[in-house]
């Protein structure tokens, strides 16, 4: 009877553990609480891509930031929509180093906000989408029930210069499942037309509807080249003192 063969030797030192390639998703749920400002000034200078949503109260974003981050709580629907005047910012990246940042801007449009706060704050909103230099892209949230409104089309005229130099642009048409498919393909010519030279995408956080296409042209707007990675420790404004997640405002949704 034959002996079996002896097993072969093992020579030298393990090969090195290859970790997995990063996916838009898994990288969208690396997310987490950088800053809030309520002046531009406030803001950080950050040399990483970001990337800011923008729309109506109600029109969903708190919701499609959670659902794109596969976490509840990361962006806050405020119980007073319209009221908070904060832009907050997430980091993306594995711990201890950021490459892109999220931008959620308040809701605007609300009807029980005074005039004059409306005024104040889209003047706010404006200079940052124009000034803001490390901007990579806009996500426009907007409910295809409604369509673009009057103070979604003067967003519109205030980012369509930067939008032709380049910068990424995205209508996102929520709360999709409230439409019959007749409808979503109406609604969703319509806002390519009005988008201007950007992209127009269905979304349903309820049925996870253009949750990983969205991850993915995120992924593709902020990794078009090579850019720098920051420490987060150094991303908070010279002088001003680091704001805890437990001192996050809540952004209208």
């Amino acid at each position: 009877m034959s002996t079996p063969p002896s097993a072969a030797p093992v020579s030298g030192t393990a090969a090195p553990l290859i970790p997995p390639p990063v996916t838009p998703m898994g990288w969208m749920h690396t997310a987490r609480f950088l800053t809030t400002a309520a002046q531009l000034h406030h803001l950080p200078p950050i040399t990483v891509p970001e990337i800011a949503f923008v729309g109506r109260s109600n029109a969903g974003k708190s919701t499609c930031i959670n659902t794109l981050t596969q976490q509840k709580q990361l962006a806050y629907a405020s119980k007073r929509p319209g009221r908070t005047q904060h832009i907050n910012l997430f980091s993306l990246g594995k711990q201890g180093l950021t490459d892109a940042v999220l931008a959620d801007l308040p809701g605007y449009g609300y009807a029980a906000v005074p005039k004059q706060d409306k005024i104040r704050w889209q003047r706010v909103m404006a200079n940052y989408l124009v000034t803001r230099e490390n901007l990579k892209g806009i996500v426009l949230l907007c409910d295809p029930r409604l369509g673009l409104t009057e103070l979604d089309e003067v967003l519109l005229d205030v980012i369509r210069p930067r939008v032709q130099e380049g910068l990424k642009f995205l209508i996102l048409l929520t709360k999709a499942d409230k439409l019959t498919r007749v409808e979503g393909s109406k609604a969703l010519s319509i806002a390519r037309l009005q988008a201007g030279g950007g992209e127009a995408k269905l979304f349903s956080a309820l049925k996870k509807q253009g949750v990983d296409e969205v991850a993915q042209l995120l992924w593709d707007w902020s990794h078009e080249a090579p850019h720098a990675t920051v420490q987060e420790a150094g991303q908070t404004a010279a002088g001003a003192e680091p704001v805890s997640p437990a001192d996050e405002p809540p952004n209208a949704d």
